[in-house]
Order: C-alpha cells, then structure tokens, then sequence
C-alpha cells in the first residue's frame, strides 16, 4: 500500500514516515518545505518505498494527484508555531484551511481514510482540566492574532467531521499536545528545543510570562505510533482523540530541568509576553489532555517520560554542534 503524507518533511512528519516506512508501506510526502526541512528526510532519498514531492497542498490538483495514487492519507501540512501564527496570520489562515479543503475534497472522491492531525490549541481558554474531546472549546477575540491558528484548526476538523456525517468519508482527527523530539527546532517558538539550545550554548534561557504556566510534553515517537494505531482502527472513524502525554511541568521548572540535562550554567530571564510576541498576547495556564478514550480504543499509553524526551532532545542537538 502506498501512503500520503502530506507535511511528511516536517518535525512530527517525517518521524511519522519512517514509522509507516518500517511498517511496511510505500509512502509518499507531499510538502513545499516552507516549515518542512529536507534534512529531515534526506536519510530517506532513495530508500525503496519512498518519495517526495516538493509542492504545496494549497494546489489542489498536486493535492487530487497524489491522492489518486495513495490508498490512505495522513494530512499533517500546516502552518506550525505560535511565532509565525502571530506573525503571519494571513499565510497561517490560508494554508490551513485551503490545504485542508482540497485533500479532504479529493479524499472524499476517491474514497480515500485520512486522518488530520489537529491541536491542543482548539481547546483556546477553557479551564476544565484534563482537557476532554467533548469539551467546549472558548476561544479569545478575533482582534488577537494568537487565536487565528485555534479557529482555523477548529475549521478543519468541523469540515473532517462534516464530511464523516454527510458521506461517511473515514476521517480521523488527532488533537496532538506538545510534541517534541529530535529534529524539532526553536524556529517557530517551540519551547524545547529554544531551552536545549539555549542551554548547550550558555546563553540566558528565556521563559516567557512569569513561568508558572504548566505544560505536558510528549515523545514524537509515542505520539506517531498513536498516529498510525488510529488509523488502523476502523472504530475511530468519524471521532475526536487527543493524543500526548499528561504529565505536567511548569515553563519555569522546565528550564531549570533543561539547564540540569544540558550541564549548563545558563540564567534563567523572564520575559514579558508583550515583548516576545506582540501587545495583548493571551496565554493559557495549564493544558493537559485527557488520554482515556485513546487508550480505551488502542491502549496508547505514552513510554517516555520527560526525562527522557530531554535527553533525547539534547542528545540530537549536541550531535549538530
């Protein structure tokens, strides 16, 4: 079987595509590398069973090819990170919801499962805690950029779901929280990887707000063998899973952990919101997801705790050096 992976160059991506590779099937990637690294799958040029196409999924008739020669798709390909979201929201918008409309329009011609992986971030300002698949979703003011990547994923999986309800289309959505391993980078603001790099370089680590926001993160492998057992799993059709990891860290005890791992002897400096976004940038205290229907379907149950999602973080970085 060969299957599309749509932003399958990309951190989560491309961790997802040697997955499905050591499955056994063929796969084909679909991204335009604006987010997307060649790196990161350049190990697999040539490797039987793999291709990429350098292209967009904001053109919809690259977008109805691939799907024609795929029995199964992953859509990944997204605007990623609150930096760019609050930087370019127009870019964040478009690519999200018009890439969205034109794999699930050419999926539902041909009749093709997918799953679309959304976000945490859809949950916006709600309080109730563990965050459930059922629960309202509260979002901020459409004056603050910060919500355009909530809404615009809310979008998506409203238009996954609506063609599950209208034609049965097999389509599942994947709510991810936090992921974070090797070959994700600082780029976009991803927490992680800005602390370890910041740390291995001896420079001050920058903890936005006052720190005591809590935050659970989980290791890209246990996140894309979740990924891959929903997919498998004709029950999860037409529903909502959150996937990650619920043990929780404040950013502030996160730095202090990364400045341990890393062996450095980094300050740690606060920094207000408004100067590293944008004025009126809105946050939320805790995010923790509730993994109970997940692990009732598939028994997902996440392997590596943080301890070892830093090391491994380190590790890869320390390695680039």
């Amino acid at each position: 079987m060969t299957t599309l992976v749509t932003g399958g160059a990309g951190f989560i991506g491309s961790h997802l595509v040697e997955r499905l590779l050591l499955d056994g099937h063929r796969v084909l990637v679909l991204d335009d590398l604006s987010t997307g690294r060649f790196q990161n799958v350049a190990h697999l040029e040539g490797k039987p069973g793999f291709e990429l196409r350098v292209a967009s999924v904001t053109d919809p008739e690259i977008v109805e090819r691939c799907v024609l020669e795929c029995s199964s798709v992953y859509h990944l390909a997204s605007a990623v990170g609150v930096k760019l979201v609050v930087d370019e929201p127009v870019k964040t918008i478009e690519t999200i919801v018009n890439g969205t409309d034109n794999v699930l329009k050419a999926c539902a011609r041909y009749r093709r499962p997918v799953l679309l992986t959304s976000t945490s971030e859809v949950y916006g300002k709600g309080t109730k805690i563990p965050f459930s698949e059922g629960d309202d979703c509260v979002m901020g003011p459409t004056t603050t950029r910060r919500w355009a990547y909530a809404c615009a994923k809310a979008l998506d999986e409203f238009l996954a779901l609506a063609h599950w309800h209208e034609a049965r289309l097999p389509v599942v959505v994947a709510r991810l929280f936090n992921t974070v391993g090797p070959r994700q980078t600082g780029r976009y603001g991803m927490v992680v990887p800005r602390f370890v790099s910041q740390g291995l370089k001896g420079e001050p680590i920058t903890v936005y707000g006052d720190g005591e926001q809590r935050r659970c993160f989980a290791h890209v492998a246990d996140v894309t063998s979740a990924l891959a057992g929903l997919m498998r799993e004709p029950k999860a059709y037409g529903q909502v899973f959150n996937i990650g990891n619920d043990e929780e860290v404040t950013i502030l005890g996160l730095a202090e952990r990364i400045r341990k791992v890393t062996g450095s002897k980094s300050t740690i400096r606060l920094v207000p919101y408004s100067e590293a976004y944008t004025a009126g940038f809105e946050d939320m205290m805790r995010r923790v997801p509730d993994l109970s229907k997940i692990r009732s379907l598939t028994g997902y149950r996440p392997s590596r705790n943080l301890d070892h999602i830093l090391e491994d973080v380190c590790r890869d970085q320390s390695s680039e050096r």
